[in-house]
């Protein structure tokens, strides 16, 4: 798994099908945080689809660096690099794509393969929701009621990403801040409570928003 405070990944596991003179294309795509789960995934695509032509494959791990790709069998260079090619693209990290061919009696060409396998690879990754990932510190904002209006349409006004709210004896605001600007919003609550709220991080952890 990334240990960047920001990259791009996907949300979540995903299958689409491109169908290319006759020939169909699945790309299967899934988020990974490491290469044994890469390893896994694409044993299990494998095993689901023993009866295909070809299961060509790419993956990039973020940690180490790590990246890896297979033609299956097709033209050197027609097929995996094109599906790598696409997750480089779209600037996407923690992913692996295995695109699954049953040929369907006509030849496409070098250039043709090239375009369907990363076509299709593109269309898994989409259908995969690409998304920002950022590191967040998440801060409680505690005031009494009478100030619950004016918090609410602060963080309203201001777009923070506000993960709950809690209402007891007072209202504790919870919201989820990127790390390079924690300070700047913690002290924009300090100064909007005169003081007199309490403003705390509780917790760190990765908030995803997707690509716009």
């Amino acid at each position: 798994m990334s240990k960047k405070d920001v990259y791009k990944t996907i949300k979540e596991q995903s299958q689409s099908l491109l169908i290319e003179k006759k020939s169909k294309f699945i790309a299967n795509v899934k988020p990974v945080d490491n290469e044994d789960d890469a390893i896994a995934f694409l044993n299990e695509m494998r095993s689901n689809y023993s009866d295909a032509t070809h299961n060509v494959y790419a993956y990039v791990i973020d940690e180490n660096n790590i990246f890896r790709y297979s033609d299956d069998g097709e033209p050197s260079g027609t097929a995996g690099m094109p599906v790598l090619d696409a997750i480089r693209k779209a600037g996407i990290v923690d992913a692996v794509v295995v695109v699954t061919r049953y040929f369907g009696g006509t030849l496409l060409g070098t250039g043709g393969l090239v375009h369907t396998y990363g076509a299709s690879a593109k269309m898994g990754l989409e259908a995969s929701k690409i998304v920002v990932r950022r590191l967040c510190d998440i801060i409680s904002v505690k005031v009494d009621y009478s100030m619950l209006g004016k918090i609410q349409h602060e963080i309203m006004s201001k777009g923070y990403m506000l993960e709950d709210t809690i209402y007891e004896d007072d209202v504790t605001f919870i919201i989820s801040c990127p790390i390079d600007e924690t300070d700047r919003i913690t002290n924009d609550f300090i100064n909007m409570t005169n003081a007199r709220g309490e403003i705390k991080k509780v917790d760190k952890k990765y908030v995803d928003a997707e690509e716009s």
